[in-house]
């Protein structure tokens, strides 16, 4: 009997915690003006021309239930009342290298939050596995976004970077509730990055993901969509970006990634740039691809 009570009470728990899965805890409007990106994006105390159009954009800090953790995140919207198609936004790095501020979701995403989306972008769980265990803060995002009014449910993307672009292919092929995704410079070979980048062991696996001395080429193919490309989630149109010149993230990966996605007839697009694993030479193309992908596949997608 007590076993029986014992099971039950762990389902009963369990249920509750799913159940919260993305509830929002916290919402809080930012001022811009006391962000660190303002001396940026202003002069003389105002918005410069070029970043005008971010005052038709809300911007918060949010916090939000994952399993029964507390994950901080930022959520950016158009200020005027309507019903928004949702952007994911996976940010890179890892731990607080790459941590998601205010600045950087300006500089990635708000172009294409003022062409009328909503874009929702997680910090991860303190603890970071590295595509581990966060990547339910992520999914739990889903859940997120039915308590926005402004927000159309039923159309949500996602745009992962680096890191992020790992994030993507997790997601999709754990959900079928991604519409249409863009990765850019994502790895797709965990193993071939740390041949390519040795002091990713070092500074990355053997620090972040869960019994990786035991387990290296398990853990690594886990994390690793090129050995599982089966999985993804066929009605979730994807448009790869690479820069042939990253120096983080090698440019073959995406090709050998390419071909086993031609081989299961996966609805994918592969677009080349001649730049490195920021793009820092062509953001204004970036995000003219980034709107027309998001308008020509979930915007005005049927």
């Amino acid at each position: 009997m007590k076993n029986i009570l014992v099971v039950l009470f762990n389902l009963f728990f369990g249920l509750i915690v799913f159940s919260q899965n993305g509830k929002i805890i916290s919402k809080n409007l930012i001022d811009l003006s006391k962000t660190p990106i303002w001396n940026t994006i202003s002069k003389n105390d105002s918005l410069t021309q070029e970043f005008s159009y971010l005052k038709d954009i809300n911007f918060y800090f949010i916090s939000y239930k994952s399993d029964d953790l507390v994950i901080d995140g930022i959520l950016s919207e158009p200020k005027y009342i309507g019903k928004y198609p949702v952007i994911i936004y996976n940010r890179g790095g890892n731990r607080n290298f790459g941590k998601l501020t205010v600045g950087q979701l300006i500089m990635t995403t708000s172009k294409l939050c003022s062409q009328g989306y909503i874009i929702i972008a997680s910090n991860y769980r303190k603890i970071d596995e590295f595509g581990g265990s966060e990547i339910n803060d992520v999914l739990s995002l889903t859940e997120t976004i039915k308590e926005l009014n402004n927000a159309d449910s039923t159309k949500i993307g996602m745009l992962g970077w680096s890191r992020g672009g790992m994030m993507a292919y997790l997601a999709i092929s754990k959900s079928t509730k991604f519409k249409s995704v863009i990765i850019g410079n994502g790895p797709t070979n965990l193993l071939s990055l740390k041949d390519d980048r040795p002091e990713m062991e070092k500074e990355v696996y053997l620090e972040c993901i869960p019994n990786y001395l035991k387990n290296k080429e398990e853990e690594l193919k886990k994390r690793s969509v090129i050995f599982w490309v089966d999985k993804l989630n066929k009605n979730c149109r994807l448009l790869i970006l690479c820069g042939t010149k990253d120096d983080r993230v090698n440019p073959k990966q995406v090709d050998e990634l390419a071909e086993k996605l031609n081989k299961i007839n996966y609805p994918f697009e592969l677009k080349k740039f001649e730049t490195d694993h920021t793009f820092s030479n062509k953001r204004q193309e970036l995000e003219v691809e980034l709107i027309k992908w998001f308008n020509n596949t979930l915007k005005n997608e049927n």
